[in-house]
């Protein structure tokens, strides 16, 4: 008959027969579940010629069958446990019955509601297939389920860059206890097998409705240690859904957020744990360090205070510090002390508030008032890129709004119109009485409509109407370095060199690095002779941009006319 080698954990049992081919492929027999009466394989019988063959020619169940029988009626519970009979050579899992009917185990149908990981992975495989018309995954005689072309440790090369990738994974148990590619295997070791980032998900959540969360929050442990953020969270996420109150997975699922950068996400993690469980110490602590990255040096302290023997004296001391930090801040902007400001800002992110928004947001005011319109655009990138619900949902609808209004002012600057009405729109929503927001609201429009209507103007080369239609522009903001590089331009078609190169100059004192009003700045001195000015120019060009071969022969011209002069 053959081996029959079981798995521990009762999702598997491999037929193994060391015959021919015809003997191994031979089907097996189903058996009546009422009164065990053999049913012949139609094809099986066919094969061997029609119906000349009885009953002997059929494979026979063994006494385990028959002695399982005399178990189940007894009234002892039996610990029996339905299994997928796979044989070796049926790799790929061709003629199997379907998951509405169940499958034959040992000769016996397996009810649906029977059925285990294996035949749940038996049934994604099969769906897998039918939807997507291709067999990327495919079964192993280990009932492992893994791609196509990564099986066992035998990587094969994708042309697909989404398919080599290290994505998410998935672990299944290894059912074999057998050596496993040379060296032998614990049956409680996971296989690793690497599927597609898109489907890893649902993958996850398929195989944790068996698995106990405590593994997840193990293997995600270890994830998380190797520094796999986005596979720690999945099998995280898998464990919560499975046991939604247990606080040691909600502050795992915190920390491997806080790695990803999603501080604000980390913190509700956190308020979740510490709800579930009000003493737990390390959940405090966490929250402690994330508001203290926050720039909340007041609840900061007030979980360091609750960390218990989890609170360092040192992120203490820092968070004390930096409460004076913030001090400073708010009283240089109420003094109107920019300068002062842009340093105590400074003092205050390497005191720890990195990734706090509305310090970020006060640096940039500061150099707005100042006219550095550049650095302020700089700041802004600077700070931490958290989403607007996230926000409003931290610090409070008017917080928020202010927040949005000082952003709104700094994509005016850097002449990103657009993007500045959909943030000042956000923050009309949030707070639709602020004198602020309005403000804001009425000058991100103008501008807008401004530069649009200038635009279109010069694509028709109506430079003239076009100067107008950006001087209407400049009426909102005269130190709008977009619009007056616009103006530059008109100016330039219109032959008025000098406006033109006054109008740069004034772009370049809010952006230094303003590549095209430097550019159109040399063109023009270039027009009126002004040589020296216009190499300075070309120089400060070629250096940023040296793969420029027009910046570059604009140069030597220049210097040849300088030296003719």
């Amino acid at each position: 008959m053959g081996d029959i080698l079981p798995h521990k954990y009762g999702c598997c049992l491999v037929f193994w027969r060391r015959g021919t081919t015809s003997e191994t492929s031979a089907p097996i027999a189903k058996i009546n579940d009422k009164n065990f009466v053999k049913e012949p394989n139609p094809k099986y019988m066919k094969r061997h010629g029609g119906g000349s063959k009885d009953a002997s020619s059929v494979p026979t169940t063994t006494s385990k069958a028959q002695d399982y029988s005399s178990r189940s009626n007894s009234s002892k519970p039996h610990q029996y446990k339905p299994t997928l009979a796979v044989t070796e050579n049926k790799v790929r899992g061709t003629s199997r019955v379907s998951p509405a009917e169940g499958y034959v185990t040992q000769g016996r149908r397996v009810p649906q509601e029977a059925i285990g990981i294996s035949g749940e992975l038996e049934r994604m495989i099969m769906d897998h297939h039918k939807s997507n018309g291709s067999s990327t995954l495919v079964r192993a005689s280990s009932s492992n389920v893994m791609l196509a072309g990564d099986l066992g440790n035998l990587r094969q090369q994708s042309t697909n860059s989404s398919n080599s990738a290290v994505g998410k994974h998935i672990r299944q148990e290894n059912p074999d206890p057998v050596a496993y590619n040379g060296r032998n295997t614990n049956p409680t070791e996971q296989n690793v097998a690497r599927i597609e980032k898109k489907d890893s998900a649902s993958f996850c959540r398929a195989l944790s409705i068996r698995m106990d969360p405590e593994q997840l929050k193990i293997m995600g442990n270890e994830d998380y240690k190797n520094g796999r953020f986005e596979e720690a969270l999945a099998l995280y996420d898998a464990a919560i859904a499975l046991d939604p109150n247990k606080a040691s997975y909600r502050s795992n699922r915190s920390a491997a957020l806080t790695a990803r950068g999603r501080l604000l996400e980390a913190v509700f993690e956190c308020r979740e744990a510490i709800q579930i469980e009000p003493h737990y110490h390390r959940a405090h602590h966490r929250l402690g360090n994330l508001y203290t990255r926050l720039g909340e040096t007041d609840k900061a302290l007030y979980h360091y205070k609750l960390a218990g023997p989890e609170a360092n004296p040192e992120e203490i001391a820092r968070a004390k510090n930096l409460q004076l930090q913030l001090n400073k801040c708010t009283e240089a902007r109420r003094l109107g002390d920019w300068n002062n400001l842009i340093k105590e800002t400074n003092n205050a992110i390497s005191c720890g508030a990195d990734s706090a928004p509305q310090i970020f947001a006060l640096q940039a005011e500061a150099f707005l008032k100042l006219r550095r319109h550049q650095d302020a655009d700089e700041a802004m990138s600077k700070g931490p890129k958290f989403k607007v619900e996230d926000c409003t949902k931290f610090f409070g609808a008017i917080s928020n709004a202010n927040l949005l209004v000082t952003r709104a002012q700094v994509d005016l600057v850097a002449g990103r119109f657009e993007a500045a009405l959909e943030a000042v729109q956000e923050a009309s929503r949030l707070d639709s009485n602020n004198r602020e927001v309005s403000k804001v609201m009425r000058k991100a429009k103008g501008m807008a409509a401004a530069r649009s209507n200038g635009n279109n103007l010069f694509k028709e080369s109506k430079f003239s109407e076009a100067c107008a239609a950006y001087e209407e522009g400049l009426a909102h903001d005269p130190y709008n370095s977009v619009l007056l590089c616009n103006r530059a331009a008109c100016r330039a078609n219109l032959a008025q060199y000098d406006k033109a190169v006054e109008d740069c100059t004034a772009a370049l004192s809010l952006r230094p690095s303003y590549t095209k009003a430097r550019l159109r700045r040399a063109n023009c001195n270039a027009k009126l002779k002004k040589w020296e000015a216009a190499i300075q120019d070309y120089e400060i060009l070629v250096k940023e941009t040296p793969e420029d071969e027009e910046v570059s022969r604009a140069l030597l011209e220049a210097k040849a006319q300088l030296s003719k002069k």
